[in-house]
């Protein structure tokens, strides 16, 4: 793919939000799709970018595993430094792109480049292995946050998020029944994936309305 950035949403919207893709799926995933329509059709200016690694897999049909997320740092920095946007930037991303970006939400706050992070689907401890936190970072994080979790997601449900410290900083938004990318079992929750998202993008506009101004 030629383009570096994937944008969608109105070009005089009042923010803009820098997305990256998860571990196992690209920017156009079917999953990064219908958030950022959503986001979209709620006034948001919504651009994706992929890392080297996926746009790798993209070129040669080889599945490259994802690499440590801390090593995508310069890239996550590069891409927000190259993202045209003409209003204020929110940053983020779907699991691990979520990740890292938290990973550099702070630096980039301090220096006004930033007006906040958006976490959707944050994985804060590996499948099966809710001993191994990713969360020693959101702690002490200065950012102006909105983390959007499934409350049954196998990274972080809502009976295990419940019990950790986090900044007060960060603010959390459940998906009821919902798992990693916000689908929920209609059958039994008698919730949809539709209205989830639906929910999902007004508390995200509501949350970027709120923000402060980047100094």
């Amino acid at each position: 793919m030629e383009e570096k950035f994937l944008t969608i949403g109105p070009d005089d919207a009042e923010f803009s939000v820098l997305l990256a893709h998860g571990a196992g799926a690209p920017m156009d995933s079917a999953s990064m799709n219908a958030l950022t329509e959503a986001l979209a059709d709620a006034g948001l200016r919504v651009g994706r970018f992929e890392f080297d690694y996926m746009a790798e897999r993209r070129r040669s049909g080889r599945r490259l595993p994802a690499p440590r997320a801390e090593t995508l740092i310069p890239e996550y920095l590069a891409a927000v430094r190259e993202f045209a946007a003409s209003g204020p930037v929110v940053i983020g991303g779907k699991s691990m792109g979520g990740r890292v970006a938290s990973m550099v939400a702070d630096e980039l706050h301090a220096t006004g480049a930033i007006a906040g992070l958006l976490c959707l689907g944050y994985p804060f401890h590996p499948i099966g292995k809710p001993a191994q936190l990713r969360t020693a970072h959101l702690q002490a994080l200065k950012t102006p946050t909105l983390i959007c979790q499934g409350t049954r997601d196998p990274f972080g449900s809502l009976e295990e998020v419940q019990g950790y410290a986090l900044s007060m900083q960060i603010s959390l938004f459940w998906l009821n029944d919902g798992d990693h990318d916000f689908r929920p079992r209609k059958a039994v929750s008698g919730y949809t994936l539709a209205a989830h998202l639906q929910g999902l993008s007004s508390r995200v506009s509501a949350w970027i309305s709120g923000l402060p101004s980047p100094h």
